[in-house]
């Protein structure tokens, strides 16, 4: 009775796959976008010209996840940055997030609004990142 027991709790972890931890991440990460950056980046990620910067179909988060990434978890990219031949010259703040809502956030950004990301962002790849710059 043991082993069917250890059966039945170990078999939905085995079929559960990749695919399935994107989807239900970048569904967290929909409700902590609208929560934390639709305010800005607005629902249909584009932002506000020269005031903030597209999420949407946006050349320089793909060009430059990491750093992306970094100004969630820091509290912003400071200085000028060049998106989709717009220039955007300010800060966004600090939001608090874990690096697990970040990562959710992440994903969620990176697969919305005919963005398209192959790979899942994780919580330890987003721990990894130690410093802004």
């Amino acid at each position: 009775m043991k082993s069917l027991k250890f059966i039945l709790i170990i078999f939905p972890i085995l079929i559960y796959s990749q695919k399935d931890s994107l989807a239900i991440s970048i569904n967290n990460g929909k409700s902590l976008y609208n929560d934390f950056c639709i305010i800005c980046h607005m629902h249909d990620g584009k932002g506000q010209k020269g005031i903030f910067p597209p999420l949407a179909k946006s050349d320089y988060l793909f060009k430059n996840i990491q750093e992306s990434i970094k100004a969630i978890k820091f509290g912003g990219i400071d200085g000028e940055i060049i998106v989709n031949g717009v220039k955007y010259d300010s800060k966004m703040e600090k939001m608090g997030l874990y690096d697990d809502e970040i990562a959710d956030i992440m994903n969620y950004i990176l697969n919305s609004w005919e963005n398209n990301y192959d790979k899942r962002i994780t919580e330890e790849y987003v721990k990894s990142l130690k410093t802004l710059k």
